[in-house]
């Protein structure tokens, strides 16, 4: 990725100051925010626009810059006259096509949809569809470039530029013109297909090089172009001429097309049929019940030829692993791991609603008078905003002290409380009141909201506001939680629901401002740049910061009863979770290619992910960065502890030792997992360090000791509330909850724990943890033990929802001891040594339903060190099922049929279990996601 790495290299010669800051300066354009700042012309007549008891300006204070190329000049939206009054959603995976960053390209930077990947030029629209990772920035980044396989567009097409015509929640149609012809293309993520529409010429598309015609159906054509195999579909009656490079189709009078890149060749009547469904819209709806977040992702199509409405859609996995919707055989790489084909218009995705709370609950651990002298040396600190001036920096200040407030309040620190929130009053209203030194302005081309002074490109290029605001959302709504006039509509909420309108819009009919601006409700995230100016797309780096606005809404909108905000809250910050486990911290490992080395990213690309920040390459920073702020809504990072040890192992690797820096966000890290070590640490330093500019010593001291009493969060149990969580140590589970409203309620949770919650109160108790029935079989996942997850993943996670795969036929003939299609977890870089007198042992559920002589059968492999090449690996006898429907268990028990190899140490090793049919004429299932579907190796 030479530009970012050019970016990069410049960071030292464009502002010198930055390159060492020792500061959470995630946002993204920190290498390019000091170019283009040039004062832009004062306004001829500004006005003051009243929200509540505050306001706001409709054109930027004199002196400053709205968005620009990167030489400075004033740029607007590259919109068609039909999606010129639309608010464009900046931050996107195709904001490129909108946003001019680059005033020598007005046609796109590449766009990462996946499977496939797109670039506008003159002709037409690249395709391409990446397969192989390369290894960049001296093994720090891996990458699946955009390079096209073939150009899709008319014949003789030279459009001068290329501009955003519709879009939708995931899908964009970008529009070419020359004066002659007309050509637009909907591409979307997910989509396999290209949808095209055009006049004044015949439909052409030119491959990067001479293609193999597999397959020659008229208009119905199969190539193969760099070992990637794609149709190419003309309305019924044209025909496709080749003629090297060059494949065009008369439209016979028609005005659309499409082509499909296939994930094998014959796939190629599957896809067919749905050739001439084109896809006019995406649109995901969520729901928020019962400590559940349900969202179903729909395409709106339009049938061309026939009365065919379906589709195909490619599922990311942070998709296809919660859901329970049927899923085609069909699959495709991407820089996100697997995709998987389902063929229908929509599909839903269940998870366990990640709760936030406004702070951990009261206990035993802390000392009050040592936290009462830490909260008092930050509010009766000479300057507690640490002489912050821009909206980045006056954010982490507020959300540092908005920490403290539930922290005063819970040990009786009333008056201490109450001098935290003046504060914060007093400087959130600076900022909502414009005409000071501090103010929001509106920009109606790009209809956003933007605070100056502005810092990071967040004027210049809009990036990171959903980062910036995220710290004001959530500082209101602890506001709001004791002052609930100072947050209504006539006071200042107008102001806050403004903020949450230009980065986190739940409407997509509001004039004002996009939906959801930064969120990528497909991606699963949020993406950072506003303009998507780079070879390897759009990118997000500080993702928690994306989780505080999401975390700030869930509080918001329970502290002021809009029940729609909490909820979207709850959907924004659930989705991202799973993104980040799978995409930051590769919790599965089955995300990463195997030959990029690090654990975790600091920074994911469209194109793949970078161990690495824009401004350090400090390991405690790379690994820190995904981790701030750490607040009530940091819970969520406890769903993978085991990913969480390697994270803070990696980093202890790559820097040398223990934190320094950053120490105190790593030790609260830690203590997600392992809250004693995170103690000893802590202990061990005894308050003589520095905090990260967004923490303070009694938030970390209170965090650290509180975790090390009630025990890690148990994400295993949820509540029908979304601000409650539970803590689990030695056996004992801690529930605890904050109602907001105005009434008693009470909380039940998962495992049907009830807390009755007086009103406007935090409510906390305690009772047994869950256990294992039979002690003589696999429990609950562990160091050695692992749960199957769907996906063909084996994982120490306990989160994750019960499921169940397909178990294929034996085709009627005798597969015993012989895995035929099996059914395959595997779980990558496993170390340990053999436990004496230990061995393999497996619980399963297994059932045949209705059908007759079926015999599920298990063969465990062990490949020591991760070479690809299975030392050992042992088969147990089949298991012969019932004709009735139910579950059946499967163990060891049933002995071993045979062993090769032996056991030895475990060094960045792969266990694999594959279960298949070794008898029968018909498909049975294993199920996924529970205790009783598990492996123990033996091993320490």
């Amino acid at each position: 990725m030479i530009e970012v790495l050019l970016v990069r290299t410049s960071l030292s010669r464009l502002a010198p100051g930055l390159a060492s800051r020792p500061a959470a300066a995630t946002l993204l354009a920190i290498a390019v925010a000091a170019v283009g700042l040039g004062p832009a012309a004062s306004p001829a007549a500004a006005a003051t626009i009243p929200a509540g008891a505050g306001s706001y300006s409709d054109s930027r204070p004199a002196g400053t810059s709205g968005p620009t190329t990167n030489t400075g000049a004033p740029v607007t939206p590259k919109l068609t006259t039909a999606a010129r009054d639309k608010p464009v959603p900046t931050n996107d995976w195709w904001s490129s096509l909108a946003y001019q960053r680059y005033g020598d390209n007005p046609y796109s930077t590449p766009m990462y949809g996946h499977p496939l990947t797109y670039q506008a030029k003159a002709s037409g629209l690249e395709v391409g569809y990446p397969t192989t990772p390369a290894i960049v920035g001296d093994g720090r980044q891996y990458e699946y470039a955009h390079k096209a396989d073939l150009t899709v567009g008319l014949s003789g097409l030279n459009s001068p530029d290329t501009k955003a015509d519709a879009w939708s929640d995931w899908t964009v149609t970008p529009y070419w013109a020359d004066g002659s012809r007309t050509f637009r293309a909907t591409i979307g993520h997910g989509m396999p297909f290209v949808y095209a529409k055009g006049s004044g010429g015949d439909a052409r598309i030119t491959t990067a090089s001479t293609p193999t015609v597999f397959s020659d159906q008229g208009n119905v054509l199969g190539i193969t172009v760099a070992g990637h195999h794609y149709a190419l579909f003309a309305p019924a009656g044209s025909d496709w001429n080749v003629s090297g490079t060059a494949i065009t189709a008369g439209l016979g009078g028609k005005d659309y097309f499409s082509l499909a890149v296939l994930p094998s060749t014959d796939a190629l009547a599957t896809y067919r049929k749905y050739a001439f469904s084109f896809v006019t819209g995406s649109q995901v709806a969520w729901q928020s019940t019962s400590g559940t977040v349900k969202a179903t992702y729909s395409l709106t199509t339009e049938a061309k030829e026939g009365t065919e409405r379906g589709t195909l859609q490619a599922l990311y996995r942070h998709q296809w692993l919660h859901t329970t919707d049927a899923l085609t055989p069909y699959t495709y790489v991407s820089p996100r791991g697997t995709m998987k084909v389902r063929e229908s218009a929509s599909f839903t995705t269940s998870q366990k609603n990640n709760g936030v709370v406004p702070a951990l609950p009261a206990s035993s651990g802390v000392d009050k008078a040592r936290l009462a002298g830490y909260l008092n040396e930050v509010a009766n600190a000479s300057d507690p905003f640490s002489g912050a001036a821009d909206t980045y920096w006056t954010g982490k200040a507020l959300g540092r002290l908005a920490q403290l407030v539930p922290v005063a309040d819970q040990i009786g620190e009333t008056a201490t409380r109450d001098k935290l929130l003046g504060l914060m009053k007093g400087r959130l209203q600076e900022w909502f009141t414009a005409g000071g030194a501090s103010e929001f302005s509106y920009d109606k081309d790009w209809k956003t909201l933007t605070g100056y002074p502005a810092s990071y490109g967040s004027d210049t290029e809009l990036n990171d506001h959903h980062f910036h605001y995220s710290y004001y959302v959530y500082a209101a709504a602890i506001i709001a939680q004791y002052d609930q006039a100072w947050a209504a509509d006539s006071a200042w909420g107008t102001m806050i629901k403004h903020l949450i309108r230009d980065t986190a819009n739940p409407s997509r009919t509001d004039s004002a401002y996009p939906f959801l601006r930064g969120f990528d409700v497909y991606a699963g995230h949020s993406w950072a740049s506003g303009h998507q100016g780079f070879a390897a797309g759009n990118n997000q780096e500080s993702s928690s910061e994306s989780i505080n606005l999401s975390a700030g809404l869930v509080l918001w909108g329970a502290a002021t009863g809009d029940t729609n905000l909490r909820d979207l809250g709850s959907f924004l910050l659930t989705t991202e979770s799973e993104a980040i486990t799978q995409y930051w911290f590769d919790a599965s490992q089955q995300v990463f290619p195997a030959s990029f080395g690090h654990d975790t990213v600091g920074m994911v690309w469209g194109s793949g992910g970078a161990y690495s920040t824009w401004w350090t390459a400090n390991p405690e920073e790379i690994h820190g960065i995904n981790v701030l702020p750490v607040t009530g809504g940091s819970l969520h990072l406890a769903r993978e502890k085991a990913a969480i040890k390697r994270n803070i192992a990696e980093m202890e690797r790559e820097n040398g030792g223990p934190a320094q820096e950053w120490r105190d966000l790593l030790w609260q890290f830690e203590s997600l997992s392992d809250p004693a070590a995170a103690k000893a640490k802590w202990d061990g330093v005894n308050g003589n360090y520095t905090p990260e500019q967004g923490e303070s010593k009694a938030h970390t001291y209170h965090w650290i000791n509180t975790l090390n009493t009630v025990g890690a969060p148990d994400m295993t149990v949820s509540g029908d509330l979304p601000t409650s969580a539970v803590f689990s140590k030695d056996g004992t589970r801690t529930y605890t909850a904050h109602n907001h409203g105005s009434t008693a309620r009470t909380v039940t949770f998962s495992d049907g724990k009830t807390l009755s919650v007086p009103a406007r109160s935090t409510a906390t108790s305690t009772g047994p943890g869950g256990s294992n029935p039979d002690p003589e079989e696999p429990g609950p996942s562990t160091g050695n033990t692992f749960r199957l997850k769907s996906g063909g993943v084996l994982t120490t996670a306990t989160t994750d929802p019960a499921g169940a795969d397909t178990i294929a036929s034996a085709d009627g003939v005798n597969r015993d001891g012989t895995p035929y299609r099996p059914t395959v977890y595997e779980v990558k870089k496993v170390n340990g040594k053999v436990a004496s007198g230990a061995a393999t042992a497996f619980r399963l559920r297994v059932d045949a339903g209705t059908k007759v002589g079926l015999a599920p059968q298990v063969r465990v492999s062990y490949d020591l060190t991760g070479d690809g090449t299975f030392d050992r690996a042992e088969t147990f006898r089949y298991f012969a099922t019932d004709p009735v429907n139910g579950w059946e268990e499967y163990t060891q028990a049933s002995g071993p049929q045979a062993t090769t190899g032996s056991l030895g140490e475990l060094k960045n090793g792969t266990v694999r279990l594959e279960v298949w049919n070794a008898l029968g004429n018909g498909t049975s299932q294993v199920q996924t996601g529970t205790d009783a579907a598990v492996l123990k190796i033996p091993y320490v």
